[in-house]
């Protein structure tokens, strides 16, 4: 039992450090780790060879199933290891290292901090240093991208992480701890690396990218209702009733069951359009918009789609907390 109420400390304890702390550059990452597992195995596999006419497209499928086995695996091994080892050496001990591993799958201040570079560079008017700072932090080509699209980038990403780096992980980790915590992290991680639908990824990625739909089918609903409900407290910039209707019209306009769900909100709570055509890899990606563009895009809006992000993440974690002790209160009575 005692177990359980370590478990709700840390989880606890490992959102606050994470809002404080952030990730810093200079700290070592587990999900870096996670990443270079990905990217060794990415090149074991495929090679360097990017044209896929060249390949088998069977095989490649197989061999994406493999990928992910691996390194879901590896990953279950190592966080089940620390975590379980440190509470059989001492209970204390168990506390520090699941506090600590909470904090590393969380990434709510990284994700603010991020998007605020990017923020800052369009305040400044550098709208190349803007493209480079949004680079850091989307997947698609940011070189052609102006002012606005630029803003849009950051905001787009900042509404699909409030689900992806934050509620969904919090969610897991809550459920299981650091071990369900970096399965969900893994699963997401190799999504974002393999999970496209280029040449080289079109077939080898395709089992990272449906594992990731289904681990998160759930929490990105979660998370989109928990950005309408948050609308309310936040102030007249914020429409509550917008963002659910927008959720519900266009929370499928995307290729990804998942992916339109926060983006809908936020750009309904917002009063803007997001989505919209994009370059990847040098080829134009046609794509639906989500919302309205009952204003323009503006810089300040990459603003308030934090505050959307931090509501969300501080109503996602007293739900959990409130979930967690409820279940603690029973077990006791036991």
């Amino acid at each position: 039992m005692k177990y359980m109420l370590y478990h709700i400390i840390a989880f606890l304890a490992g959102f606050l450090l994470d809002l404080l702390l952030g990730d810093p550059y200079w700290m070592p990452h587990p999900i870096r780790l996670i990443g270079k597992l990905i990217a060794f195995l990415d090149r074991k596999f495929l090679g360097d060879d990017d044209q896929s006419s060249s390949r088998n497209a069977k095989k490649e499928k197989h061999k994406g199933i493999l990928l992910v086995l691996i390194v879901i695996c590896l990953t279950l091994i190592v966080s089940a290891g620390l975590t379980i080892g440190s509470y059989l050496i001492h209970p204390v001990l168990g506390l520090i290292v699941e506090t600590i591993l909470t904090y590393y799958i969380l990434a709510t201040k990284c994700l603010k901090v991020e998007s605020m570079k990017v923020y800052d560079k369009l305040q400044e008017q550098d709208l190349e240093g803007a493209r480079k700072a949004v680079s850091m932090i989307v997947g698609r080509d940011t070189n052609r991208l102006d002012e606005i699209g630029v803003a849009k980038a950051a905001i787009e990403t900042v509404a699909e992480n409030t689900s992806d780096g934050i509620i969904a992980p919090m969610l897991f980790t809550a459920i299981g701890g650091p071990i369900f915590g970096f399965f969900y992290k893994a699963i997401n991680t190799m999504d974002s690396m393999v999970g496209y639908k280029n040449d080289r990824y079109r077939d080898f990625g395709t089992a990272a990218a449906k594992t990731d739909d289904v681990v998160n089918f759930l929490p990105s609903r979660f998370s989109a209702w928990l950005i309408i409900f948050v609308c309310s407290f936040l102030g007249r910039e914020y429409s509550s009733q917008n963002a659910r209707r927008i959720y519900l019209r266009d929370r499928f306009n995307h290729k990804s069951p998942n992916s339109a769900q926060t983006e809908s909100t936020c750009a309904g709570a917002l009063g803007i359009q997001l989505a919209g055509d994009a370059y990847y890899f040098g080829q134009l990606v046609q794509k639906p918009t989500i919302g309205d563009s009952d204003r323009p895009v503006e810089n300040e809006d990459i603003v308030r789609v934090n505050r959307l992000l931090y509501g969300a993440a501080f109503l996602s974690e007293e739900i959990c907390l409130v979930i967690l002790v409820l279940i603690y209160i029973l077990l006791e009575k036991r």
